[in-house]
């Protein structure tokens, strides 16, 4: 369990670091050629291959590292069936949205996010959607879980929906960031009411994202999830540093419009993960402490003081 959870870590920072360098090739170097070109060959060499595949890396590393916490925490069981769903259904909803325009609207991916499955989506983007999948409904889920490893259905509900909002949330700063930048990944065939984007993607990332997670849910019904405040770390790590590569290359590479979907952003998407994430149970050290602490202030209650010099009959 030590090297599985090493292993983690390792993948995380690795994924923090490849945004992080994916940032500041964007937003620092490829404004100013002339860096490039101070560069030695091996150097200039080494920046190309970065910026071309600094996508697939950030992307699989987060997998990666969201993979194994979901192996560590929830089980074997638990991980692949969220995976599978994940991965195939927004993969299907990909395909389509990329062939018919449902359910997002009318797109295509260019490149740099790896190779294409048929030709439409890079492999890259079912791997997208399970790592940020699996964040948001585990948060959504652990703060309304109460401590309680099975959720009524109201709660499941509620759970599936609030995670669809996180995921949802997070759209708003990536598709201005990924399509309407200098270097776009992707583009719209259509101009979009909502900053760009149309409504109907914004639909099409919740139905997708409810989609997958009502069948993560269903698999894991009578599985108790067990998750406790201390554990909330990577998934809220993953959540915020994924929000903060798409708002911080909107609003430094759009105009000032865009800080308006950022916010909303940051509300619906950001302080709803922390606020859960506070909410998910204390860990077992926490809750022994705090009753432990309970325990001796009702013993000391019990004893009333004697007063100094009292004399005992």
């Amino acid at each position: 369990m030590k090297q599985l959870l090493i292993a983690e870590r390792i993948c995380l920072i690795a994924h923090v670091l490849s945004m992080a360098f994916g940032l500041a090739g964007l937003l620092l170097i490829l404004p100013r050629p002339e860096l490039v070109m101070s560069l030695p060959p091996a150097g200039q060499t080494l920046f190309q291959w970065g910026m071309a595949g600094g996508g697939v890396v950030y992307i699989i590393f987060g997998a990666a590292a969201v993979a194994l916490y979901a192996y560590r925490t929830l089980g074997l069981g638990a991980t692949l069936t969220f995976l599978l769903p994940s991965v195939f259904l927004s993969l299907g909803s990909e395909l389509l949205g990329t062939s018919t325009g449902f359910p997002f609207g009318h797109y295509h991916y260019l490149s740099g996010l790896g190779y294409k499955i048929a030709g439409l989506v890079p492999f890259t983007i079912p791997l997208s959607w399970f790592y940020l999948g699996m964040v948001c409904y585990v948060i959504a889920r652990a703060g309304l879980s109460s401590g309680k490893g099975e959720l009524n259905w109201v709660r499941q509900v509620g759970a599936i929906a609030l995670g669809a909002v996180l995921l949802t949330a997070w759209d708003f700063v990536l598709d201005p960031a990924m399509s309407q930048t200098s270097v776009p990944f992707w583009e719209f065939e259509e101009l979009g009411a909502f900053f760009g984007m149309p409504y109907r993607n914004l639909a099409g990332w919740m139905g997708t994202g409810a989609l997958f997670m009502s069948s993560a849910a269903f698999f894991w019904r009578k599985t108790p999830i067990h998750l406790d405040r201390s554990e909330m770390g990577l998934p809220l790590i993953v959540y915020v540093v994924n929000f903060a590569f798409g708002a911080i290359i909107t609003v430094t590479s759009l105009d000032s419009r865009f800080w308006f979907p950022t916010m909303l952003a940051v509300f619906l998407g950001v302080v709803p993960a922390i606020v859960l994430s506070s909410m998910a149970k204390p860990s077992a050290g926490k809750a022994t402490e705090t009753i432990a602490s309970l325990d001796k202030s009702a013993v000391t209650a019990e004893i009333p003081p004697q007063p100094v010099g009292a004399v005992r009959k």
